[in-house]
């Protein structure tokens, strides 16, 4: 077994996020290592390193997507496409961090809720009614989660978080280093679990 950490970067408005962060569990079991999530704001790492969302190809977005749809059946997770996508996830991005921050004990519930509301319940978490009504179902104050994303403290530390992201070469979600070693995408599993092993 494994004493290794695997650093885990992502953002709920990455699809391929979603899928990636739901194989953690085995992962974890099959290896015995540590994921640390590491939040990020993927429009920021966009800017950054001049890439731009797949979707901004309409042909690319259209694959990807399909491909995406075939490991979610492999994988057999639910995966439904957001009507509302893109939605801005900063506000959602502070929130985990700043939860994070807190060490929450319900930062896992948080982060379930969302990434199922944004890809499995088709919710347009970018309106505030909308993810307050996720919040509260998942037991969370709306109010209490506002406060945390907008503290300044939380603010700076999504983009020092988005910054370090960039400076360690990640120009897209999810992004998993183990050590030195960068993977890019929710396909790139079997080699971080390679990775782990050695």
């Amino acid at each position: 077994m494994s004493n290794k950490t695997v650093d885990f970067y992502f953002d709920y408005g990455s699809l391929a996020s979603w899928l990636a962060y739901t194989q953690l569990p085995k992962l974890v079991a099959d290896t015995g290592a540590t994921v640390a999530m590491k939040p990020m704001l993927l429009g920021g790492v966009f800017q950054s390193t001049g890439n731009r969302p797949p979707i901004s190809v309409p042909a690319k977005g259209r694959y990807l997507f399909q491909d995406l749809d075939r490991f979610a059946r492999r994988y057999g997770v639910p995966l439904v496409m957001n009507p509302h996508f893109p939605v801005n996830t900063i506000t959602l991005m502070r929130a985990d961090l700043g939860l994070q921050m807190r060490a929450d004990p319900q930062l896992a519930v948080f982060r379930d809720a969302i990434f199922r509301a944004m890809w499995v319940e088709q919710q347009a978490l970018g309106d505030p009614a909308v993810l307050a009504a996720v919040l509260t179902r998942a037991g969370f104050a709306p109010d209490a989660i506002a406060d945390i994303a907008a503290d300044p403290v939380v603010k700076e530390a999504l983009k020092t978080c988005t910054q370090e992201a960039v400076d360690r070469g990640v120009f897209g979600a999810p992004t998993f280093f183990v050590g030195d070693q960068m993977f890019w995408g929710q396909d790139r599993i079997d080699f971080v679990r390679e990775a782990l092993a050695h």
